[in-house]
């Protein structure tokens, strides 16, 4: 338990009541819209702090991210869609998994395992590359995903939407795994795996010299980081009840990465920091643009506002601020250095 150190102990307890917080301010709002977007925030946490236990400590930038997600929404739905309604929602579906059906948080867990399985499969051989090679496998890893996922029509209905998930995700269930993602993701860094990884990030020679291996330290981060990815799959999925292949394609990748990019992807705060700057711009701007589009004050339609300010905003960052909100220093080392320095 010596990775419970004071820093994490206090960045933990910090978001504990920021999470908190959030919970208590839907409450007070009481409104069905406000509830969804938090709900997303959560979810949008567990995503952004899955993808920087493996970006942030490894220094390698990840597109098959979504693609995880996507493995854990659709298992996760598959194992929890009642036998009576697979056989309408998926009739082609294998009989052994048509007469399966398992409690949706169960189904959760199945998802993550399944995404976990297929990052350690895909990316094993991957995890020697570096720089830009690794990038653009990385790429393709969520073209193949997003490919099997549209043409295995029997399983997932293929590029139709996918229906008849029970909804399962409360408020309340969302913040609970959205928190212990947080816990995972501060004792992954301050672990041996997360300590020798950002050794091997920083300077890969002198880390193999003291006996780093930089292949199965990396492929051990994605694994983690897919399970995740899946546990927030499964999480919206139950959440959302019906989605499509192209749920989990470029426009979600391109999300997710500018919040750990305005965030910070060396740090767990920066993540976090960015999940919930991007989620309240994003939300914003779509009210924007629908504000826009039935004024009668404005004679012309603005599409793409959403995706245009947030090109804009991390443009803006990688130049004046390249490492993010959140460059290198946790919550906790903040705090303590602000209040508690020594004399």
């Amino acid at each position: 338990m010596k990775n419970f150190g004071n820093d994490n102990i206090i960045n933990i307890l910090f978001f504990l009541g920021l999470f908190l917080a959030i919970y208590l301010l839907n409450i007070f709002m009481g409104t069905a819209i406000f509830e969804r977007i938090v709900t997303n925030l959560f979810i949008y946490i567990i995503l952004v702090v899955g993808l920087q236990i493996f970006m942030g400590n490894s220094g390698i930038l990840s597109f098959a991210h979504i693609g995880y997600m996507s493995i854990g929404a659709y298992c996760s739905g598959i194992f929890s869609i009642p036998v009576k309604m697979k056989s309408m929602a998926l009739p082609d579906l294998y009989h052994f998994i048509q007469i399966t059906t398992f409690d949706p948080i169960i189904c959760i867990f199945i998802g993550g395992i399944f995404a976990a399985i297929v990052a350690a499969i895909l990316t094993l051989p991957l995890m020697r590359l570096n720089d830009a090679a690794a990038v653009i496998t990385s790429f393709a890893v969520l073209m193949v995903i997003h490919s099997i996922v549209v043409g295995w029509s029997a399983v997932t209905n293929g590029p139709r939407t996918f229906f008849g998930v029970p909804k399962a995700t409360t408020l309340e269930l969302a913040m609970i795994f959205s928190f212990a993602a947080v816990i995972i993701a501060f004792l992954y860094k301050k672990s041996r795996f997360g300590l020798l990884l950002r050794a091997t990030r920083d300077n890969e020679v002198a880390a193999e010299s003291i006996g780093a291996n930089t292949v199965y330290l990396r492929w051990f981060a994605v694994i983690v980081s897919a399970f995740l990815a899946g546990i927030a799959g499964g999480l919206w999925g139950h959440f959302i009840t019906s989605f499509s292949p192209k749920s989990f394609y470029l426009r979600e990748t391109f999300l997710v990465i500018s919040m750990i990019i305005i965030g910070g992807s060396f740090t767990v705060t920066g993540a976090i920091a960015g999940a919930l700057f991007v989620t309240i711009g994003y939300e914003f701007l779509r009210w924007t643009e629908k504000v826009i589009k039935f004024s009668d004050a404005i004679k012309f339609e603005f599409i793409g506002l959403t995706e245009i300010v947030l090109s804009i905003t991390m443009i803006v960052f990688l130049v004046t601020k390249p490492k993010g909100l959140f460059p290198f220093l946790e919550i906790g080392e903040i705090i303590k250095q602000k209040f508690f320095k020594k004399e």
